[in-house]
C-alpha cells in the first residue's frame, strides 16, 4: 500500500552511536502539513533460553533509560551486517555465558510503531550449555532462573515490563505449552 503521508522534506537533527532522530515535513492525507518526529535506533534480538525442564533463563538489570531493574529475556543489538540470529547467539553468551544448539525464531516486534524505527527479532533458545563469559563494562546483570510459568505470571501481573521479553516469553509458553498455556495455573 502506498503511504498516505506525503514526505516533503527530512533533516536529521542527532546522530549517534545508537539512535538517529529526524523531523519529516510531511502533508497528511487532508492536505495538513505538519512535521513528524522520527527515531531510527539500531535493530536488535531478544532471546528466551529455555532448558529442557521448562526453566528460563532472565537477567535483572539497572536500565538508566527508565531508572530501574528490569527482569528481561537476554537482549540486545545488531551489530553492522550481523544477522538477529547472530546477535541472540552473541548475546546470549555474553549475558548468561550460555550456548544454544536450536535458536527457533519467534517473528519481530516493532516496539513504538508511531515515531519509532526498531525491529526486535525474537528467538526461543534450546539445547543449552553453559560456557565462561564476561560482561560489558555498563552492564550489571543478575541472571534469574524460574519456571517457564512463573515467568508468564510475572508478565501478566506486570512485573516484566520489557515489551520484547514479555511477547517472547509468551509466544515461547504458546509454542512448548500450547496456546492456553498463559491462563492455566
Amino acid at each position: 500500500m502506498e503511504s498516505p503521508i506525503r514526505l516533503t522534506s527530512s533533516r536529521v537533527v542527532h546522530e549517534g552511536r545508537l539512535m538517529r532522530l529526524r523531523l519529516d515535513d510531511v502533508i497528511l492525507p487532508r492536505g495538513t502539513a505538519d512535521v513528524y518526529e522520527y527515531a531510527e535506533i539500531k535493530h536488535g534480538a531478544t532471546t528466551l533460553a529455555v532448558e529442557d525442564n521448562l526453566e528460563v533463563w532472565l537477567v535483572n538489570e539497572w536500565k538508566y533509560a527508565v531508572g530501574r531493574r528490569s527482569l528481561e529475556a537476554v537482549s540486545g543489538g545488531m551489530e553492522p551486517g550481523e544477522k538477529p540470529e547472530d546477535t541472540a547467539h552473541r548475546e546470549l553468551r555474553e549475558e548468561v555465558g550460555v550456548t544454544a544448539s536450536e535458536m527457533i525464531p519467534m517473528g519481530f516486534v516493532d516496539p513504538f510503531t508511531t515515531m519509532l524505527n526498531c525491529q526486535n527479532y525474537l528467538f526461543l533458545a534450546r539445547g543449552l550449555a553453559t560456557v565462561p563469559h564476561d560482561h560489558e563494562e555498563g552492564e550489571l546483570i543478575e541472571i534469574v532462573r524460574m519456571p517457564l510459568p512463573e515467568a508468564v505470571g510475572k508478565v501478566l501481573s506486570g512485573e516484566i515490563t520489557h515489551a520484547a521479553s514479555a511477547v517472547v516469553i509468551l509466544k515461547a509458553s504458546a509454542y512448548l505449552l500450547g496456546a492456553g498455556s498463559a491462563t492455566k495455573r
